[in-house]
């Protein structure tokens, strides 16, 4: 018997982004999600929980480092 070979085509780069929401309230929290760039063009903000001070606030997106 002949080994096999699989053949796989090249695919092209994904149009998601890798980003970090940063809590505005200071503390240094984040969470990090995925974002596509071609659907959302405008940065993303959404008021979510931050653990450390215990409430709902706003978190801005930035790049991870």
């Amino acid at each position: 018997m002949q080994p096999t070979a699989i053949l796989q085509m090249a695919r092209g780069k994904g149009k998601t982004i890798p980003i970090k929401l940063l809590s505005t309230a200071g503390t240094g929290y984040f969470y990090t999600t995925r974002r596509n760039v071609t659907r959302t063009p405008e940065k993303f903000k959404f008021v979510k929980f931050d653990p450390v001070v215990r409430r709902r606030v706003l978190f801005t997106e930035h790049k991870i480092k």
